[in-house]
């Protein structure tokens, strides 16, 4: 008697915990996302990608102020004053008032020769400039990177979360089915007990598929820059296998983290350059225009001095300032050639790795397939072994834990599949 209030009240409390959980999303639900737009709104808000903006902008104005080195620099100046005094002429020997004084001047100043420092430094400048054009593709499909990552996480969570809701259909059709067999005395309370622990598990991991999915569409949200949840479109199709004959032999060279490293080399070695043509003497030429005078008249225009000034400049010792230049500017410039050598060593490394790691995923689909229509048929055999009487509900909960593993392993080889895909496309820098 005991024993059949106890399964009576686990059944009923499965019952309404079944009632409180949803079983799937209203249409109330979060907002819909497709892959497309996510990524879109994540290059707009996520802060790497404005990072990366701003350095091209920083190295192009960088580039820009290079160049400008070569013109002469212009300043113009304008006074105005007054003495609060009287002045006396002695050659007129009169007083003058106190009389306002105006000035006016320009001057220019340009270096001749400079020991070829701003060619070098222009050099550097650009180079700065493609180290920054090609981080910014960088970035740019890390960013793709981790939104398709999000993306098809969520996306899997909710393949995952249907997996749930089926189990736990399929549990409580099993819990009607032995409870029917109890009360006509065609099976043992052990199968009733046995079936009411496992519709109990299955509540549990519907729980936590939930719990999961709540926990991915808050991702992805945050990565597109939208508070709250976003659920991703439903999206069914798998992109074929890349040829990945050619992929290594050219990939290595194009990929942007190779080509960011390589100019960031170059621009050191541009640095070496100009650090030396501090030994070198350096030649300019200035030159002035002045005009003062107490009215804005014909005086003013035409009273003035012009000034012209060539001059030359050679450091003969400063503190041993140039020299330790010098040793930063070679320092840099090694570390930046075996960075640029390592880098390239390790995104050939990487590619192997995950084309290898792709191929692979892409067979596991096919596996994972095979396996899930096996563990379909066999559940199927052993639902109508089991209600013809012929079957253990050992087996048959057996076969229905083998079908939602199998099920389980063919989300996760899309996922695998999917991400592994978007991450040689951040190594290479393009669409596969």
């Amino acid at each position: 008697m005991r024993l059949r209030i106890g399964v009576f009240g686990f059944l009923v409390c499965g019952a309404i915990a079944q009632a409180q959980t949803p079983a799937a999303r209203s249409d109330s639900g979060p907002p819909t996302v497709t892959l497309a737009d996510a990524i879109q709104r994540s290059l707009q808000v996520q802060p790497a990608m404005v990072t990366a903006v701003g350095n091209q902008r920083n190295a192009d104005a960088a580039r820009t102020s290079a160049f400008g080195t070569f013109l002469p620099s212009v300043t113009a100046g304008w006074s105005a004053s007054k003495s609060s005094q009287s002045r006396f002429d002695n050659n007129r020997s009169v007083l003058i008032p106190p009389t306002w004084n105006y000035g006016f001047n320009v001057n220019a100043s340009v270096d001749l020769f400079d020991g070829l420092r701003r060619i070098w430094n222009v050099k550097s400048a650009s180079a700065v400039q493609d180290a920054a054009d090609a981080g910014y593709i960088s970035q740019r499909f890390v960013t793709e990177l981790q939104t398709k990552g999000a993306f098809f996480a969520a996306l899997a969570n909710q393949e995952l979360l249907r997996v749930a809701q089926a189990q736990l259909q399929r549990t409580d059709q099993e819990l009607k089915a032995a409870a029917d067999k109890l009360r006509f005395g065609a099976a043992t309370r052990a199968d009733s007990l046995t079936a009411a622990v496992d519709h109990g598990n299955a509540e549990v991991a519907l729980l936590q598929a939930q719990a999961n999915l709540t926990g991915a569409q808050a991702t992805l949200a945050r990565q597109i820059g939208v508070s709250g949840l976003v659920q991703p479109a439903a999206d069914s199709t798998i992109p074929p296998l890349p040829d990945t004959a050619g992929l290594l032999a050219a990939a290595v060279d194009n990929a942007p983290l190779v080509q960011q490293a390589d100019a960031q080399a170059t621009a050191a070695r541009a640095n070496v350059l100009s650090a030396r043509s501090q030994y070198l003497p350096t030649f300019n030429v200035s030159f002035g225009d002045t005009r003062s005078d107490t009215t804005f008249g014909g005086g003013f225009l035409h009273g003035h001095v012009t000034r012209w000034t060539f001059g030359a400049s050679l450091p003969l010792f400063n503190g041993f300032v140039r020299e330790q230049n010098q040793v930063s500017a070679n320092v840099t410039r090694d570390i930046a050639v075996a960075t640029a050598a390592d880098t390239r060593r390790n995104i050939a490394a990487q590619l192997a790795q995950q084309v290898a790691a792709l191929v692979a995923a892409y067979h596991q689909m096919d596996i994972a397939q095979a396996n899930r229509a096996s563990a379909t048929e066999a559940l199927r055999v052993q639902q109508q072994r089991y209600a013809a009487g012929a079957g253990l509900l050992l087996d048959l909960l057996t076969a229905e834990a083998n079908l939602t593993q199998a099920e389980a392993t063919l989300i996760q080889a899309r996922f695998t599949y999917r991400t592994t895909r978007a991450t040689i496309e951040s190594l290479v820098g393009k669409e596969l």
